[in-house]
């Protein structure tokens, strides 16, 4: 058994992305009434990346960049190691060569290294080490801090792997650009940054935009670099490009069609379109498909994604969707004569209605779940076959594995193809919401258990009945098994503070960050919250007056 994605069953051939070069960059920061400023020039016209985009100043590295002299004369912290210290070296000599700052201390005072650094000699061919050198300075790499690191994404054809650092900008010194690869040097505050590209007057690319986006969290400079010294670790990021409504649009890997583009395009290609489709099949794998109800709402998002798997003359769907005509139809003509099994995750009516006109139309066998005694008298499901916990479909090539994941229904089931490493969650897990708990049928416990169930089994992607295709599974459960107990936790903290409440009270307090317009469905998860602590013995109701209380 793999948890690999079958290479035969993708939908473009391979290509390997251009070897990305190493390069540094570093964002000068200052204060000023409005936050922390950043320093940006313009790139030259003619260059052969990003040519005229607003930039930090940055390079590739030189291989003197990790010379004996340059470790000789820096200037570190032990937490920076060799490799750190050689990207930090050409983030430091970038910023002197493109606009005249040198980042360096000795004897001299502010004012008189301000006026070294106006002597050196900047050109391409001079030596910055030998001349700080002989100027008795050390380079001062100790005040460099490491903010973030990017790699150019896989389908251009010029990529660098760069490390962003941030740097206070040192006093009285005036940057001053080469007029050959730099012009313009320019302080903008992020928010005033991205304004200005928002209305076409700052061209600047992806990694710029995700960076002055970032920066915009922070009121003074001391916060960036408090908050980049004391980073655990340093986010790294290759983005994908996808089209959107036309165009090319490109997604870090915390953005929610990322995964998507990952699945489809793993080496980058720009093949993929995320527009969500009612009308058309949208391939995801050449045996695997999605087609989209045309039900987008609050509570389904886009849509509920049906999908289908198999080939031609050997299929099966998951999730026909409900009861509409026109997507019954659209599956019922993509699978011909061919469709063998409909399965359904759960019962609930965005997700098990169209199963029985798709059967009417294909004559296909209805498998799933029964729903039990506590769901939804009027969405009562009786399957043909009922899934049992492991009980294995075949379809074509394909081995799909039932799993009885219970908690958002007592009844769900995720199906996993073994082969590829595919985790079929229906509303078990949603790409860009958390599913809803609702007792009595819901159970919060059971809803854990099974996260903790399914962190176990092999999987590298999870596609959702919600949303797009999510990779790295596992980071992802992981993700979400904090995020309900963090939620538990401040379930528990408003009991404590109100020393009890009814729902009403305590959702305020335990969905403080959550649109007060969701409180309603809020209620619900935070009953199975409180059940969960009842059954833990960590909270009390009073049935008489509805009022729950620390145990």
């Amino acid at each position: 058994m793999t948890a690999t994605v079958r290479p035969e069953k993708r939908l473009h051939p391979w290509q390997e992305p251009v070897a990305a070069r190493p390069a540094a960059t570093i964002l000068l920061l200052r204060d000023s009434g409005d936050g922390p400023q950043v320093l940006m020039t313009r790139r030259s016209n003619s260059a052969s990346f990003a040519p005229g985009a607003y930039v930090f100043p940055g390079g590739t590295l030189d291989a003197r960049d990790a010379s004996p002299l340059a470790r000789e004369l820096a200037l570190a912290r032990p937490d920076q190691d060799d490799e750190i210290l050689s990207f930090a070296t050409a983030a430091v000599r970038e910023a002197f060569e493109e606009l005249g700052i040198l980042l360096a201390r000795g004897r001299a005072d502010g004012t008189a290294l301000a006026q070294i650094a106006r002597s050196l000699d900047r050109s391409r061919n001079a030596d910055l080490f030998a001349q700080v050198a002989a100027h008795e300075l050390r380079l001062a790499l100790d005040e460099v801090h490491w903010f973030s690191h990017w790699i150019t994404d896989r389908d251009l054809p010029k990529r660098f792997d760069v490390r962003f650092f941030v740097a206070r900008m040192p006093a009285h010194q005036q940057p001053v650009a080469d007029e050959g690869e730099q012009f313009e040097p320019t302080w903008v505050t992020p928010a005033e940054g991205l304004a200005r590209h928002e209305e076409g007057r700052f061209n600047i690319i992806f990694p710029t935009i995700r960076t002055l986006r970032r920066l915009t969290r922070f009121g003074s400079v001391d916060e960036v670099l408090a908050h980049a010294s004391g980073q655990s670790r340093v986010s790294v990021s290759c983005p994908r490009g996808g089209w959107l409504r036309g165009r090319i649009e490109r997604f870090s890997e915390e953005e929610l069609p990322f995964g998507e583009l990952e699945l489809v395009t793993p080496d980058g290609g720009l093949h993929h379109s995320l527009d969500w489709q009612s009308e058309r099949v949208v391939p995801l794998l050449r045996h695997v498909h999605r087609l989209t109800a045309p039900n987008p709402g609050r509570m389904t998002g886009p849509g509920t994604n049906t999908y289908i798997v198999g080939t031609p003359g050997d299929w099966l769907v998951v999730d026909p969707g409900p009861d509409d005509a026109e997507h019954i139809d659209r599956i019922a003509a993509f699978v011909g004569d061919g469709l063998k099994t409909i399965v359904c995750t759960h019962a609930h009516p965005d997700h098990a209605p169209g199963a029985a006109p798709l059967q009417r139309l294909t004559g296909a066998r209805i498998v799933g779940r029964p729903s039990g005694p506590h769901f939804n008298p009027a969405w009562t499901f009786r399957p043909d076959e009922t899934l049992e916990d492991g009980a294995r479909l075949k379809v074509g090539d394909s081995t799909l594995r039932a799993l009885h994941t219970p908690g958002h229904a007592e009844h769900h089931v995720c199906l996993l193809l073994e082969e590829d490493g595919l985790l079929f969650s229906g509303d078990h897990i949603l790409n860009g919401s958390t599913t809803v708990v609702d007792p009595p049928d819901g159970d919060m416990r059971a809803y854990v258990a099974s996260l903790q169930r399914l962190a176990a089994e092999p999987f590298e992607f999870i596609l959702p009945a919600h949303g797009h295709v999510i990779a790295r599974a596992k980071t992802e459960i992981a993700r979400l098994i904090a995020h309900r107990m963090a939620r538990e936790a401040k379930v528990v903290d408003a009991l404590d503070r109100l020393g009890g409440g009814t729902l009403d009270e305590l959702v305020v307090l335990a969905y403080d960050d959550v649109d007060p317009l969701l409180h309603p469905v809020a209620r619900r998860s935070l009953t199975a919250h409180l059940l969960k602590l009842r059954d833990e013995r960590r909270a009390t109701l009073d049935d008489r007056s509805s009022r729950w209380k620390p145990a």
